[in-house]
């Protein structure tokens, strides 16, 4: 009897796991035998399928190569890398959107972090990085002021970074007539000058005629002394090259006259189909 009960508890079982497994096969749709079965017609057609397309690596493959290496760089690139970001945008940004336009990634990388809110070039409210140009000026009129409070003069290296149109806007300024721009001979650098237009200078003919009736002796070494004696330092030392020259013997060397190449008749002419140059020919 234990026997039989036990054959018809698994009888049972069964049947239950039949009619489990029937509901889950209407469930999911035909299976992959029927489908395998409606196939078979259509791969014996004569049309081939064109074959599945290759399995390509991921399209981001190769910018988060490119992330990884912005990232695994010396801290003096990320930091030049964020500076370049602030100074184009002109913008206030905050790490996050950093990492998303330059892939810095500032809070996770301390020294990186640390070096930009201290740089000179920085501002950093506690939140935001910005662009700090060396003078807070936004456009030609706060430009303007400030060149005139230096009345010796304001380097223009030290305005190109104040806003994007600077230097329009001081070649706007010099056309008007309200600055100077002058080449420093030092440096070679350009400095800008107010011009109050309110103290027009006017120079007399007589003191023009006086500069330009001035004569520079025909010696460099007193046009040389003459500087020192005003306080300015001579580009040259004519004494010293004129002493080295004499104590080496080295003797003044003229230049060599190039010698005139004459025509005669074993000159090859190339341009014989042009007689009238050869007029004066040697010999002819």
């Amino acid at each position: 009897m234990a026997l039989q009960e036990k054959l018809d508890r698994f009888k049972k079982q069964q049947e239950k796991c039949q009619s489990t497994l029937s509901s889950i096969a209407a469930k999911a749709g035909p299976s992959k035998a029927t489908t395998t079965s409606k196939s078979t017609p259509v791969a014996a057609s004569p049309i081939a399928r064109p074959p599945p397309p290759a399995v390509k690596f991921s399209n981001d493959t190769e910018r988060l190569q490119h992330i990884n290496s912005i990232r695994k760089a010396p801290v003096g690139a990320q930091i030049k890398r964020v500076i370049n970001l602030l100074l184009e945008t002109r913008q206030a940004l905050t790490p996050e959107q950093i990492n998303d336009v330059c892939y810095v990634d500032i809070n996770s990388n301390k020294a990186v972090f640390d070096s930009l809110r201290n740089n000179l070039k920085v501002s950093y409210d506690g939140r935001r990085f910005s662009y700090k140009s060396k003078h807070d000026v936004k456009d030609k009129s706060q430009l303007l002021v400030l060149i005139r409070k230096f009345p010796e003069g304001i380097a223009v290296i030290d305005l190109k970074d104040a806003y994007t149109t600077v230097m329009e806007d001081l070649q706007a300024l010099k056309a008007a007539g309200q600055i100077w721009l002058l080449s420093n001979f030092d440096s070679q650098e350009d400095i800008a000058y107010p011009n109050d237009p309110r103290v027009p200078i006017k120079v007399d003919d007589d003191l023009k005629q006086l500069f330009r009736g001035i004569e520079l002796p025909n010696d460099m070494i007193v046009i040389e002394k003459d500087l020192q004696k005003n306080g300015m330092k001579p580009a040259t030392n004519t004494a010293k090259r004129r002493a080295a020259a004499q104590i080496q013997g080295i003797p003044t060397k003229n230049k060599p006259k190039k010698k005139k190449h004459e025509i005669s008749k074993r000159t090859k002419l190339t341009n014989a189909h042009l007689p009238e140059l050869f007029k004066d020919l040697n010999g002819s």
